[in-house]
C-alpha cells in the first residue's frame, strides 16, 4: 500500500466511518480496513495518516488505535487458535525498520491522546525487538528526554518516561536469565545516569516553583507525575538486584524519597481528589521503592530506615482515615509489614506502638466503608472474589491484618492480647446499639477470620484470639437464627463466612442444628448472602473425619433435601444470580451426596435442563457452565444407577437440549454434550435406541472432528457406541468411517493417544473376521508414524495396542497381519520398540495387559523369535513388574502443539462425574506376577535347562534376583 492522496482519502473515510453510530457503515469500514491490513506497508500508511496534521484529530485518534492493534496482531503473530484457521501475515522487515525510524519523533509531536496510543504501540514493538533488534531506540529517547527537560516541556517528558517505563517493566516480572540480565545491563549502562539527572532536574524545578509561590496546579501536576514515572523506572531497574550505580548514588535518591513522603503540596492536595491522587501516586511509588530496598538490600538501607518508618507512619495515620487514598495506604502498610518481619522488628515491640497500630491503622482500615457496601450491593462477584477467595491482598482490610500477622511473628502474645481486646471493644460497642453499630460487629468477625491460621495441607484453621465454639454461639448463631434473611446482609455474610471457615472445628450436632437456617439464607435477596449460604453447604459436605469418612451423609440432609433443592433452584432465578457458580457448585455437591429419589431426580433434571436451555442462548460464564454439566452428569450417574428405569425419562428431558446445542452450533458446549451422550449410551442396555443412531451418523462426519477441543469427548462417545452397539458398525460402511477417524487422529502427536483409544475399542469389541480386511491399512498408518515423528507416548500406546490385539485375537493373527504389510516386520518391531518400551508402561490395567501379553509372546514365539530377543523381553517384563514406577519411567515431556490454545472455546474440559469406568480386558488374570512365573515354570518343564541359561545370559543381575524372589513367593521353580 503506497502512501499517496488516494490512500489518505481511503483510510480517512474508513476511519471516519468506524466512528459512525450506524452499524452498517461501521461494519463496511471495519471489513475494508481488515482487507487492507493484509497488504504490505498498511501499518506504515496508517502511521503516515496519524502524522498528517491536515486530517481531523478524531480520525487520527482512530487511526492511532488501529495502528497499535495492527502491531499487536502482526509484529510477531501468534499461531492460529485452530489448525484450519489461516495464519496472519507478519509485517515485513523493511516496513518494520521504517516504522521504527518514524515512531519516536511522531509520538513526541502528537497531541496527548494520540501520544498515549503511539507510546503503547512503541511498547508493543519494544516487547519483541528491544534492545537487541532496536539499538537506536534508547539513545534516541535519552537525547529527546534531555532536550525536552531543558525546554520544560513536561507533557512530552512524561510521554517519553511512560514509554521507557513500559519497556522496562519486563525486569519486574520475567524470570532471571542471562539474556534478561544482559538486557538489564544495557538499559542500566544507557539510562541509570540520565534517569537520575531527569529526577534531580525535576526536583529543582518543583522546589523552585513551590518556594516562589508561583506553582500552578497544572505545572506541578506534570512535575509530580514525572517523578512518579521516574520512581517506577527506578523500581524496574532495581528489581533483579541492586546495581552499582544506584548504590553509589543512594543518598541522592533516598533524601528525595523521604521528602516526598513528608512534604505537602497544598496547591494540588487542597484542590480536590484529583490533585491529591497525583501526589499520593508518587508517595505510593516511593513506598514500593523503599519496600524493595528493605527486602533486597536491608543492610545498605538500614541507615535510612527509622526516618522512613516515621514518615510512613505519620502518612498512614492521616491516609487511613480517607477512603480515597487506598492505594497509598496499602503500599505504606506493606512497607511497615516488611519491616515488622525483618531483623528490625524491635521498632514495633513497645506496647504503646502496638496500641497505636491497632487504634490508628488496623481498626480504621478494617472497618467497612461506603465503597465496601457499594461493592457488596453492586458487584457481588468482585466482592466475593476479594472477601472469600483471597484476591484481596491489595485491599486496606486484608493488608492491615497482614501487618498484625507480620508483627505477630515476633510478638505473638502481645498482638493476640491487643487484638482480642479490640474484638471485645467492638462487640461491646455493637451491643450498646446493634442497629447503629453493626459495622463494629462485622469488624470483630473480620479480625477473627482474617487472622486465623491455616493448618498446612488441609482446610482446617485455628485461632488464639477467641474460643471458637463460644464465639460461634454468642456472636455468629444470633445472626444465623435471625428470622429476617434480608436484614443487615453484610453481617449475615460475615457470619456465614465464619461458619464456612471454622466448619472442621464445629461439632456435627451444632452444625446440623443450624443447617436448616443456612438453607433459609438461600432465599436472601442479597447475591452475596445466598452465594455464601450455598458455599457454606457445599464446603460442609466436603468435611471428612479421619481424613476419609464424610462427616455429613445422605441421611443428614434427607430431612430438608426438597427445601434445599427448591431454594437452590429459586436462587438461580434471582436478579444477577442466573449464572451464579456458587449456587450451581452447591447443586452439584448435594446431588453427589444425597439419596436421589425419583421425585427429586425428576424435579432436578427439569430444573437443570431449563437452565441449560437458557445458557445455550449466550454462554458467557465457563465456571457456571462447567458445574451445570457436572450437575447433570452426577444426577444421571447416581439416579440411573439406583433406578435404571429413569434413563428414558432423562433422555426425554435432555435430548432436546443436547440437540439444540448441536443444531445451533453452541461450540463451547460440544465437549460437554458428547460426554453426556456417552454416559447415556453406556447406561443403556443393547439394543441402543434408534435416536442414538442418528447421533452416531453425526459422529462419523469428518466435520465433527475438525475442532481439536471436541476430539477427546467424541472419542469417548465413539467408544461408548463401539461397546454398546458393535453390530451397527458392520452396516453402511461405518467401520471404514471409524477407521478413517482413527487414521486422522493417529497422524498428529497431539491426538495420537485419542486415535489409539478408538483403535483399541474396535479391537476389543469386534471379531477378527470383521476387522481383518482393514488390518493392512491400520498397520500402514502406525508404521508411518513410527518412521515420522514417533514420541515416547506413541511407542507406549503402540505396545499397549499390540498387547491388546495379542490377547484378544491371538499371536498368529498379530504376526500374519503385520508381516503381510512388510516381510518379517513383526520381529523388527518387537526387538526395536516393544522390548525397550515395555518397562515405561504406567497404569495398573495397562501394566497387567502388557505384562501378560508379553509373557504369552515369550511362551508362544519360540519359532518366531530367537532366544536373545525372548530373553530381553523377559528382562523388560521383570523390570515392569518388580520396580516402582519412578525408577523405571524417565519420560521426556511431550512438546505441545502450538496450534492448541487454552481458552473457553478452544479446550476440552473433562467432566469428572461423566467419567467412564476403566475396563479390564483380562478379568480372568488376577495377578500378572503369578501369571508370569506359572507360565515360565510350565514352559521350562518342557525343555529343562533352556530357560535358566536364557535368564543368566539376558537378565540384569537385579532382575535375576527379582525373578528368583517371585518364584519363591509363589512356590514355583524354573528348571
Amino acid at each position: 500500500m503506497e502512501w499517496n492522496p488516494e490512500t489518505a482519502q481511503f483510510l480517512s473515510q474508513c476511519f471516519l466511518n468506524t466512528l459512525s453510530p450506524s452499524p452498517e457503515p461501521r461494519r463496511r469500514a471495519e471489513t475494508a480496513l481488515s482487507e487492507a491490513s493484509e497488504r504490505s506497508n498498511y501499518g506504515l500508511a496508517v502511521l503516515h495518516l496519524v502524522a498528517e496534521p491536515s486530517v481531523d484529530e478524531q480520525i487520527r485518534q482512530a487511526a492511532a488505535v488501529n495502528f497499535k492493534n495492527h502491531l499487536k496482531a502482526r509484529w510477531s503473530p501468534s499461531p492460529p487458535r485452530e489448525p484450519n484457521l489461516p495464519a496472519l501475515n507478519p509485517i515485513s522487515d523493511p516496513e518494520k525498520e521504517l516504522i521504527k525510524s518514524l515512531i519516536v519523533s511522531l509520538m513526541l509531536k502528537s497531541s496527548p491522546k494520540i501520544q498515549s496510543q503511539l507510546s503503547e504501540a512503541l511498547a508493543v514493538i519494544g516487547k519483541h525487538d528491544f534492545p537487541k533488534a532496536w539499538h537506536t531506540l534508547l539513545p534516541e529517547l535519552v537525547a529527546n528526554l534531555d532536550s525536552l527537560t531543558q525546554a520544560n516541556d513536561y507533557v512530552s517528558v512524561n510521554g517519553v518516561l511512560a514509554t521507557i517505563n513500559s519497556l522496562f517493566k519486563k525486569f519486574r516480572y520475567q524470570f532471571k536469565t542471562n539474556d534478561l540480565l544482559l538486557d538489564l545491563k544495557y538499559c542500566l549502562d544507557n539510562f541509570a545516569k540520565p534517569l537520575l539527572e531527569v529526577f534531580k532536574r525535576t526536583v529543582n524545578l518543583t522546589d523552585q516553583a513551590v518556594a516562589s509561590g508561583a506553582a500552578n496546579a497544572a505545572t506541578l501536576k506534570l512535575y509530580i507525575e514525572s517523578q512518579r514515572l521516574c520512581c517506577r523506572i527506578f523500581y524496574s531497574l532495581n528489581f533483579q538486584e541492586l546495581p552499582e550505580f544506584f548504590e553509589d548514588h543512594m543518598d541522592e535518591w533516598m533524601i528525595e524519597f523521604k521528602k516526598y513522603l513528608s512534604v505537602k503540596y497544598p496547591v494540588l492536595e487542597d484542590t480536590g481528589n484529583d490533585g491529591l491522587a497525583v501526589v499520593d501516586g508518587l508517595r505510593a511509588a516511593v513506598c514500593e521503592n523503599i519496600g524493595l530496598y528493605m527486602e533486597k538490600e536491608e543492610e545498605l538501607f538500614q541507615k535510612y530506615l527509622s526516618g522512613f518508618v516515621e514518615a510512613v507512619w505519620s502518612l498512614l495515620v492521616v491516609s487511613s482515615a480517607s477512603s480515597s487514598r487506598e492505594r497509598l495506604t496499602v503500599t505504606a502498610i506493606k512497607f511497615l509489614t516488611t519491616v515488622s518481619t525483618s531483623v528490625h522488628h524491635t521498632l514495633f515491640e513497645r506496647d504503646e506502638i502496638l496500641e497505636q497500630i491497632c487504634q490508628s491503622i488496623v481498626i480504621p482500615n478494617v472497618m467497612l466503608r461506603d465503597e465496601d457496601e457499594e461493592l457488596f450491593e453492586m458487584n457481588y462477584i468482585e466482592f466475593i472474589r476479594r472477601d472469600m477467595e483471597g484476591s484481596d491482598l491489595d485491599t486496606r482490610r486484608r493488608i492491615a491484618c497482614e501487618l498484625l500477622k507480620g508483627i505477630g511473628m515476633h510478638y505473638k502474645d502481645k498482638v493476640t492480647a491487643k487484638v482480642s481486646l479490640q474484638i471485645k471493644n467492638c462487640l461491646g460497642l455493637f451491643s450498646q446499639n446493634p442497629d447503629a453499630n453493626w459495622k463494629y460487629k462485622d469488624c470483630a468477625i473480620y479480625l477473627v477470620v482474617s487472622l486465623a491460621t491455616k493448618k498446612a495441607g488441609g482446610s482446617s484453621v485455628s485461632t488464639d484470639l477467641v474460643d471458637v465454639e463460644n464465639f460461634f454461639g454468642s456472636v455468629i448463631v444470633p445472626e444465623l437464627q435471625s428470622r429476617d434473611v434480608n436484614a443487615f446482609p453484610m453481617l449475615k455474610a460475615g457470619a456465614l463466612k465464619f461458619f464456612t471457615m471454622f466448619r472442621n472445628q464445629l461439632p456435627k450436632a451444632i452444625a446440623m442444628a443450624l443447617l436448616p437456617d443456612v438453607v433459609r439464607f438461600l432465599a436472601s435477596e442479597s447475591n452475596v448472602v445466598h452465594s455464601y449460604a450455598a458455599s457454606c453447604i457445599e464446603k460442609l459436605l466436603l468435611v471428612k473425619d479421619d481424613g476419609t469418612r464424610a462427616r455429613y451423609t445422605a441421611a443428614d440432609i434427607s430431612p430438608f433435601l426438597l427445601v434445599l433443592m427448591t431454594n437452590l433452584f429459586s436462587a438461580l432465578e434471582k436478579p444477577e444470580s442466573e449464572e451464579n457458580h456458587y449456587i450451581m457448585k452447591c447443586i452439584m455437591r448435594v446431588l453427589g451426596a444425597a439419596e436421589i429419589s425419583r421425585d427429586v431426580a425428576s424435579a432436578c433434571i427439569t430444573g437443570l435442563t431449563n437452565v441449560l436451555n437458557r445458557v445455550c442462548q449466550n454462554p458467557k460464564n465457563p465456571i457456571f457452565n462447567h458445574y451445570l454439566f457436572e450437575s447433570v452428569a452426577v444426577l444421571i450417574r447416581r439416579a440411573c444407577e439406583r433406578d435404571p428405569t429413569l434413563i428414558s425419562a432423562f433422555e426425554g428431558s435432555l435430548f432436546p437440549s443436547l440437540q439444540m446445542v448441536l443444531a445451533n452450533d453452541v461450540s463451547e458446549f460440544f465437549p460437554y454434550a458428547f460426554q453426556l451422550l456417552a454416559q447415556l449410551v453406556e447406561l443403556n442396555r443393547p439394543p441402543v435406541p434408534q435416536h442414538y443412531v442418528q447421533i452416531f451418523e453425526i459422529l462419523l462426519l469428518p466435520e465433527s472432528w475438525k475442532k481439536s477441543s471436541n476430539v477427546p469427548a467424541l472419542v469417548r462417545l465413539l467408544q461408548a457406541f463401539l461397546r454398546k452397539a458393535p453390530h451397527e458398525l458392520n452396516q453402511q460402511g461405518r467401520l471404514s468411517n471409524v477407521l478413517g477417524i482413527f487414521n486422522t487422529l493417529i497422524s498428529s502427536p497431539s491426538t495420537d493417544d485419542q486415535g489409539f483409544y478408538v483403535l483399541n475399542t474396535v479391537i476389543e469389541n469386534l471379531g477378527y473376521e470383521v476387522i481383518s480386511p482393514f488390518m493392512g491399512h491400520i498397520w500402514v498408518s502406525l508404521f508411518n508414524r513410527l518412521q515420522h515423528g514417533r514420541t515416547v507416548k506413541f511407542l507406549k500406546n503402540l505396545v499397549i495396542f499390540m498387547s491388546l490385539f495379542l490377547v484378544k485375537h491371538g499371536l498368529q493373527n498379530l504376526v500374519v497381519s503385520m508381516n503381510a504389510v512388510q516381510k518379517d516386520v513383526f520381529q523388527t518391531i518387537v526387538e526395536q520398540f516393544w522390548v525397550p518400551n515395555l518397562k515405561l508402561i504406567t497404569g495398573s490395567v495397562e501394566l497387567k495387559l502388557t505384562s501378560v501379553a508379553s509373557t504369552k509372546l515369550i511362551c508362544e514365539s519360540s519359532t518366531l523369535l530367537d532366544s536373545k530377543v525372548r530373553g530381553k523381553m523377559l528382562d523388560s517384563i521383570v523390570t515392569l513388574l518388580s520396580r516402582p514406577e519412578e525408577e523405571r519411567v524417565l519420560e521426556e515431556p511431550e512438546v505441545p502443539d502450538f496450534g492448541e490454545t487454552v481458552g473457553y472455546s478452544a479446550t476440552f474440559v473433562h467432566l469428572y462425574n461423566a467419567g467412564k469406568k476403566e475396563e479390564d480386558p483380562l478379568k480372568e488374570v488376577n495377578d500378572p506376577k503369578q501369571y508370569l512365573v506359572a507360565s515360565l515354570a510350565n514352559l521350562a518343564a518342557l525343555s529343562p535347562g533352556t530357560y535358566p541359561q536364557l535368564i543368566r545370559e539376558n537378565l540384569e543381575a537385579a532382575n535375576q534376583a527379582a525373578l528368583l524372589q517371585l518364584c519363591s513367593s509363589y512356590n514355583l521353580s524354573i528348571v
